[in-house]
């Protein structure tokens, strides 16, 4: 209680000499690092669909460098791989792009009829697995779009053959727990850092019908807890040593509120799981949605974590090679980190058009938003607590910023999306600081290392981290 007061009168303290120091009229920002939020976990990307493409090795080990290793690449923390639902090698598949017909572990045995495990499949994506690992992935996330085809209704990985329906009658819910605890427990005993599995994406979109794009599986609410009710039962009776993740949520927006509230809802579930994970998608720059989202978990789930674990531009407008896709996607970052308090924030994909790179004619082409995400994961370390950013033109401002603090480190990300360059006086006190930048002209590059200076220039449409000491 004593701690609580003290930090309030600080934070109080800090934001009142704050109005006084910043009462000219240059725009100032800095922190309140007396008032903490979340802790920050990872950043990370998932293995679909491209990892499967991947022929060439030294291609697979390029692109784990760029994407895991922490002094050339991005650094991050969480490689989420795939449990296809075996599209590839379904004969009634009607997914028209051969890229996201899956490879499953899960054979038919031509002659005694019967699935059985091969884990010698699917091996460019589990060496590209490998190659993750060995670079500094420090977590493996195991996911399905859908149980597998055998499994499904309509004998296809690819939704119902009616818009909204389940794809997974309930008399093999037990098998599809089995299958995937099998497949989990085969990496973990090869050594694999798996940390979380993820039976369940993006339930509430129809999945099926006419539309068979990928691998997708309805549930309602109420489907989508019991599903994962049997997997947390199963994983206790196992004492499997990896959480349950979920579901996915394909918006975060209150619409779909009935697969938080009920998820919470459920005593395994809210016993089992104590972070939710959904996606950012169509509600980009909905600062009113994210902080509502916020606010819930806030104060109706304050003992829970949100984990955004999965976004992209949807649809693709910008050009990827562009400043604009890099401010995109930083924006984006900066407000689920801010406004939601994610924990996490994991992109879709790493290997496309619409991710990080992209390999065209065998060439491996770098896009901007790989810069603009490496302005974060290079800075913002699993650890770090989220601190109030004081900016002296409040909601005004055209700076959008965020802020983390760990150790004596404090990192600021500031955004300017003006075709201007905005000159803005930093607040506090330092010894050193380090300043690096995305823009038309750097990526990611450090520009300055050394003292402290209050002074600090925001190119026009750039992304700056300023790592103060």
């Amino acid at each position: 209680m004593l701690k609580t007061y003290l930090c309030v009168v600080l934070a109080w303290l800090q934001a009142f000499t704050f109005s006084i120091f910043t009462s000219e009229k240059k725009q100032s920002i800095g922190v309140n690092k007396f008032v903490e939020h979340q802790t920050f976990e990872n950043f990370g990307t998932s293995s679909a669909w491209w990892s499967q493409t991947i022929d060439d090795a030294d291609t697979a080990r390029e692109i784990a460098r760029l994407l895991y290793d922490d002094e050339t690449g991005l650094g991050l923390d969480v490689y989420r791989y795939n449990i296809g639902g075996g599209e590839k090698e379904n004969p009634n598949t009607r997914i028209g792009d051969p890229n996201r017909r899956t490879e499953s572990f899960y054979v038919l045995n031509a002659e005694t009829g019967e699935y059985e495990y091969d884990f010698t499949r699917d091996a460019n994506a589990r060496r590209m697995l490998d190659m993750a690992v060995e670079y500094g992935a420090k977590e493996v996330i195991l996911f399905c779009n859908s149980p597998h085809f055998s499994m499904t209704a309509s004998g296809q990985a690819s939704g119902g053959l009616t818009e909204y329906a389940s794809n997974l009658p309930k008399e093999n819910y037990a098998a599809f727990v089995d299958y995937v605890l099998t497949i989990a427990d085969w990496f973990v005993a090869e050594g694999y850092p798996v940390t979380a599995i993820s039976p369940i994406n993006e339930p509430q979109w129809k999945w099926g019908g006419d539309w068979v794009g990928q691998e997708g599986c309805h549930y309602t609410a109420d489907e989508t807890v019991e599903v994962l009710e049997l997997f947390a039962t199963e994983m206790k009776k196992r004492n499997s040593p990896y959480k349950l993740s979920g579901p996915e949520s394909g918006q975060l927006s209150p619409e779909y509120y009935e697969y938080i509230d009920k998820f919470f809802a459920s005593d395994i579930l809210n016993e089992f799981c104590d972070t939710y994970s959904g996606h950012s998608y169509w509600i980009d720059n909905n600062y009113w949605v994210k902080s509502e989202v916020g606010n819930k978990f806030a104060t109706q789930y304050s003992d829970k974590k949100l984990e955004m674990s999965e976004w992209c531009e949807l649809p693709l407008k910008i050009d990827s090679t562009t400043i604009d896709s890099g401010l995109y996607m930083a924006n984006i970052i900066a407000q689920d980190l801010s406004l939601m308090n994610a924990v996490s924030w994991q992109s879709w994909t790493a290997v496309n058009g619409d991710g990080l790179m992209e390999l065209i004619n065998g060439e491996l082409v770098i896009y901007n938003r790989y810069y603009a995400y490496k302005q974060f994961s290079n800075f913002i370390k699993p650890g770090m607590k989220r601190i109030d950013v004081l900016d002296s033109l409040e909601e005004n401002s055209k700076v959008v910023s965020t802020a983390f603090r760990g150790g004596d480190e404090t990192v600021i990300v500031l955004i300017n999306n003006e075709e201007a360059p905005l000159e803005i006086k930093l607040y506090g006190f330092y010894d050193t600081m380090e300043i690096c930048r995305t823009d038309a002209a750097h990526n990611c590059e450090n520009v300055y290392s050394g003292d402290y200076s209050r002074q600090l220039n925001l190119p026009a449409k750039s992304i700056t981290t300023v790592v103060l000491k």
